[in-house]
């Protein structure tokens, strides 16, 4: 959909169970995962033109895809018994490569550096930074009583947004909420939750320039149903 307009959606797969997608860093290819039966498998299309689409794993649970910078890889998450690594496809070579543990692979500026989810032995999700050319691994936020997930780089690699827990209480109840939070690239600074809301927020991403958040959310609705919201990031 252009934001530019009030016009209409342009369908841009025509397949039966898109899961997720991103777009590639240059805007001309779309990379998603889709469930085929007991599978979940990793394609790319066009982004615009045609439902054409190219399979690059098969026969695999894979979620989560996204290029590298520089176009040389789709990162990846695959799960395999019980736990779920980060993997990587060449796209000129079309070798697989398994990197580490982790999920919702985000890569750097740096083609040898992305940030993944881990969860902890207290069973909540944080945060790292890993290097895939060195083998170095850094937890970079993590919190006791919140778990984080779904990291997104900002176009000018000075931020990270992603999905935190918030615990929500009022008159005999309690649950957990997810809302969108931020902080800086080293993960030591201005750690802040950016949504305050009843409602599930998810999926953030930014936009090209870097000056709003895109998010899906359940506000506004009175029934629950989902749709995308934008925040301007002003810090």
């Amino acid at each position: 959909k252009e934001l530019g307009r009030q016009s209409g959606s342009v369908q841009r797969t025509n397949r039966q169970a898109v899961l997720d997608f991103t777009y590639s860093p240059d805007g001309k290819q779309i990379v998603f995962s889709e469930n085929r039966g007991n599978a979940h498998q990793i394609f790319t299309t066009d982004a615009n033109v045609g439902y054409v689409c190219r399979q690059v794993t098969s026969a695999s649970q894979d979620y989560s895809p996204c290029y590298t910078s520089d176009m040389s890889q789709i990162l990846f998450a695959r799960m395999e018994g019980q736990g779920i690594s980060i993997w990587g496809h060449e796209v000129k070579t079309n070798i697989l490569s398994s990197y580490t543990s982790g999920m919702n692979p985000c890569p750097t500026a740096d083609g040898n550096v992305f940030l993944c989810t881990r969860v902890n032995g207290n069973n909540r999700s944080e945060i790292w930074k890993i290097n895939g050319q060195t083998g170095v691994e850094e937890c970079i936020v993590t919190d006791p009583f919140r778990s984080f997930t779904t990291p997104v780089l900002s176009p000018d690699g000075e931020w990270i947004v992603f999905v935190g827990e918030s615990e929500i209480a009022g008159p005999g109840f309690t649950y957990k909420n997810t809302d969108i939070y931020a902080c800086r690239v080293d993960g030591t600074s201005q750690l802040m939750q950016l949504t305050y809301h009843a409602a599930d927020d998810l999926s953030p991403v930014w936009s090209r320039d870097g000056e709003y958040i895109y998010f899906i959310s359940q506000r506004g609705n009175a029934a629950g149903t989902a749709n995308i919201w934008r925040m301007p990031f002003t810090y």
